[in-house]
């Protein structure tokens, strides 16, 4: 005969972990993945390893679907690979570590935006900077030049802090100035 008492406290530990799978699912847009890729998260998070399988028969995912969700969890390093001796399937786990997660997805859309705007800049200042140098070019057209090629310094400033921002992160040298647990 079961615990009464173990059966209540197992449907309240079902509860809890369900209330906290739906708010990581719910909130998981912010790293770019799709709800059921959250909910897939999540669901691994309270887990050791799950392999494919496993997943699909737990959330009710086609293979396909399942298979895009885990490269996307992967991709942003919220999900590994996990060598198993003696198994063909592919067993994976979730990063437990919150942090972790934040690090690798935010300083991998923040060098994404330096690079490519710092690019964009410095093709955009060489193409201002023939303007301003060319004396047949009207004052107006002169002056505008000189002022977006300016405002475009200016924005340099965002992009380089951007860089020491992902720089502080990365050797968690920022941990200093804000501690993971005061």
């Amino acid at each position: 005969m079961t615990n009464s008492k173990d059966e209540i406290a197992r449907e309240k530990i079902e509860h809890a972990k369900d209330q906290v799978i739906g708010a990581i699912a719910e909130t998981m847009d912010l790293y770019g993945v799709t709800p059921s890729a959250g909910n897939l998260y999540a669901t691994m998070y309270f887990k050791d390893q799950m392999n494919l399988d496993e997943m699909r028969e737990e959330l009710g995912m086609s293979k396909p679907s399942m298979s895009t969700s885990v490269r996307k969890l992967q991709e942003n390093e919220m999900v590994k690979k996990k060598f198993q001796r003696g198994t063909r399937k592919h067993t994976y786990v979730a990063e437990k570590d919150f942090f972790h997660s934040f690090m690798a997805f935010y300083c991998q859309m923040w060098d994404r935006e330096v690079k490519m705007n710092m690019d964009a800049i410095k093709q955009a200042e060489f193409e201002l900077d023939e303007i301003i140098e060319d004396d047949q070019v009207s004052p107006e057209l002169h002056e505008e030049a000189r002022s977006n090629y300016e405002l475009l310094e200016k924005s340099k400033v965002y992009y380089r802090w951007l860089e020491r921002l992902v720089a502080s992160i990365r050797s968690e040298e920022i941990f200093d100035y804000l501690p993971k647990n005061p």
